[in-house]
C-alpha cells in the first residue's frame, strides 16, 4: 500500500467517526462519487464559507449522484456543533489522529501570526463512482472552489 493516493488509482477504503454516530467508510459510498473536502477547523471564517457553499449546492451534487464528506481533525461533538448550526446536509467526519489527512498528503507547515505550525491545507478530492481519484485541489480559495467541484463532477458524467 502506497503512503499516499495517487491520481487514476482507487483510493484505499478507510473508516472515521462521523456526525450523527456514525462510522463512515468509503466502501458504503461505491457506486457513488465522493468529495472529500478537508478544512482546517470548524466554526472558523474560511471553513463555515466553505461548508456554506458546499450546503448551498448540496441538492446540485445529488442530482449528480455525488456524496458530500468534509474532514478536520476536530472532535465530533465540535463538528455536531458546527454542522448543526450551520445546517450541513452532509456529514462531517472526525480525523483526530490524521490517518486520512496523511492518506491524501494534507499537513502541512503553515504561517499563523508570524508562527509555523502543523496544519490541513484546504484541499478536495473527487473520488469516481468506483472508487477512483479524479481529481484534487489544494490550497484551496474559498471563493468559487464549490462551483469548480461541481463542474468536474459534471464532467465525470460527460467522460
Amino acid at each position: 500500500m502506497t503512503d499516499t493516493v495517487s491520481m487514476g488509482k482507487a483510493v484505499p477504503n478507510f473508516t472515521l467517526p462521523a456526525t450523527g454516530d456514525k462510522q463512515i467508510s468509503l466502501k458504503d459510498f461505491k457506486g457513488q462519487n465522493v468529495v472529500l473536502y478537508f478544512y482546517p477547523k470548524d466554526s472558523t471564517p474560511g471553513c463555515t464559507t466553505e461548508g456554506q457553499d458546499f450546503r448551498d449546492n448540496h441538492a446540485k451534487f445529488k442530482r449528480q449522484n455525488t456524496i458530500i464528506l468534509g474532514v478536520s481533525r476536530d472532535s465530533i461533538k465540535s463538528h455536531e456543533n458546527f454542522r448543526s448550526k450551520q445546517q450541513f446536509p452532509f456529514d462531517l467526519l472526525s480525523d483526530a489522529d490524521e490517518t486520512l489527512c496523511k492518506l491524501f498528503d494534507v499537513i502541512k507547515m503553515k504561517n499563523m501570526y508570524g508562527k509555523q505550525v502543523r496544519g490541513i491545507e484546504r484541499s478536495t478530492f473527487l473520488i469516481d463512482d468506483k472508487g477512483k481519484l479524479r481529481q484534487a485541489w489544494s490550497k484551496v480559495k474559498v471563493a468559487g472552489h464549490v462551483e469548480e467541484v461541481l463542474a468536474a463532477v459534471k464532467a465525470l458524467h460527460k467522460a
